[in-house]
C-alpha cells in the first residue's frame, strides 16, 4: 500500500509507515468503488495501488482528503477532529475494549509492538486495574469451589 503526504516542498509518496508494516484496514467498499470505477473507466483507469483516488484512479491530493473529511466533521455537527485523532480515538477505544496490544499494533502497521505500547501507555494503566480485579475475581471463584 501507498501513502502520499504534502508538505513545504510538495507532493511525496512512498511505502506506508515503515518498511515491513502493513496497516491491516478494511477496504471493501473502497475496493468495490474503485474497481466499479475501473470497468467503466477501461483503458483511461490508472491503477496507483493507492486507497484515495479519483475515479479514474489518480491519486487525490493528501490535503483534499483532510479538506473532505474536516468538511464532514462540520457538517455532522461534530467537535473538531482530524484524520490523525481519528486513528488515535480508534487505537484507544480498541485497547480499551480489550482488543490484545498485537493485534492493534498490527491494525495501525506499526512495525513493532512496542511502538504501539509506547505510544498508547496512557491507556494502559487503566487495563492494568481492569486485569488486576479480573484475576481477583477468578481467585474469588475458585476458592468458593
Amino acid at each position: 500500500m501507498l501513502t502520499r503526504s504534502c508538505s513545504k516542498s510538495g507532493v511525496a509518496s512512498g511505502p506506508t509507515q515503515l518498511q515491513g508494516s502493513q496497516p491491516c484496514i478494511s477496504r471493501h467498499g473502497v475496493r468495490g468503488q474503485q474497481i466499479e470505477n475501473q470497468l467503466d473507466y477501461g483503458d483511461l483507469w490508472t491503477n496507483t495501488g493507492y486507497v484515495f483516488t479519483q475515479p479514474d484512479g489518480i491519486p487525490v491530493v493528501p490535503d483534499r482528503v483532510t479538506q473532505d473529511f474536516a468538511r464532514l466533521v462540520r457538517e455532522a455537527g461534530l467537535p473538531h477532529l482530524t484524520l490523525h485523532g481519528l486513528r488515535h480515538a480508534h487505537a484507544t477505544l480498541m485497547l480499551t475494549s480489550g482488543v490484545h496490544l498485537k493485534i492493534v499494533s498490527e491494525r495501525l502497521g506499526h512495525s513493532n509492538i512496542a511502538i504501539t505500547a509506547d505510544t498508547y501507555s496512557h491507556v494502559l494503566p487503566g487495563m492494568q486495574e481492569a486485569a488486576a480485579e479480573a484475576v481477583e475475581l477468578l481467585l474469588r471463584r475458585s476458592d468458593s469451589v
